[in-house]
């Protein structure tokens, strides 16, 4: 199996990505935590897994607070001998359906700062333990490149989270870290995830986009521009 021994956190484990995700690693071997704000749907995701033979853990956790995220992540290395992947899969609070000139600021920027904040508070809570071990992969849900009208600030945030992610890579690389984000046309509604499983196909996500730079060629110093 690809990922025997292996240990992986997804952040948002309840939902239709994430628990998809969680499923397939555990059946390539990895021990699964899964985290979320609300317990049942994570304990029902875990069940399946372990129904198919696999491992799974289940941890309530808002992704929003750095300090639970960082003890979480601490705890998960210390009980398997580091982290090998760290998966956001976690909602961003999007809505869409009306133009930006219809919108309330604070509906078009909730998503950007949730995205932007859930995706680096999971990166450096898993980052910190993988750069000691020289190895391991980031993983971020994000979206498609197209501009399609009434989306709200999901673009928006699709494009904050390349921005993030760019930097990650450029700044873990160099220790044996990978960053990768996907970019998907769609995904299942709620509750819908399993129905790919009874032969339904779903938009697979881009091939993984990454950015890292050469162990040989760390960022250049010098001011910003």
């Amino acid at each position: 199996m690809l990922l025997a021994r292996k240990t992986a956190i997804v952040h948002g484990g309840s939902g239709a990505v994430g628990a998809a995700v969680a499923r397939a690693f555990a059946r390539e071997g990895a021990a699964v935590h899964l985290t979320g704000r609300t317990v049942p749907p994570l304990e029902d995701v875990a069940r399946r897994i372990q129904d198919e033979g696999g491992v799974a853990h289940v941890a309530q956790l808002d992704a929003t607070d750095r300090d639970a995220v960082d003890r979480h992540a601490d705890a998960v290395a210390a009980a398997g001998n580091g982290i090998d992947i760290c998966f956001n899969a976690t909602s961003n609070d999007d809505m869409q359906g009306s133009p930006l000139l219809d919108m309330a600021l604070a509906d078009v920027l909730r998503p950007v700062t949730k995205a932007v904040t859930t995706t680096l508070t999971t990166a450096t809570g898993a980052a910190r333990h993988m750069v000691r071990r020289g190895s391991g992969v980031l993983l971020v849900m994000a979206g498609g490149r197209e501009t399609i009208p009434d989306l709200g600030g999901s673009h928006i945030t699709w494009s904050a989270l390349t921005g993030v992610c760019r930097q990650l890579a450029a700044e873990l690389s160099p220790q044996g870290v990978r960053v990768a984000w996907l970019l998907s046309p769609g995904s299942p509604a709620p509750g819908e995830e399993n129905r790919a499983d009874e032969g339904r196909s779903w938009p697979s996500a881009r091939p993984t986009t990454t950015s890292p730079m050469p162990r040989s060629s760390p960022p250049p110093a010098g001011p910003a521009r």
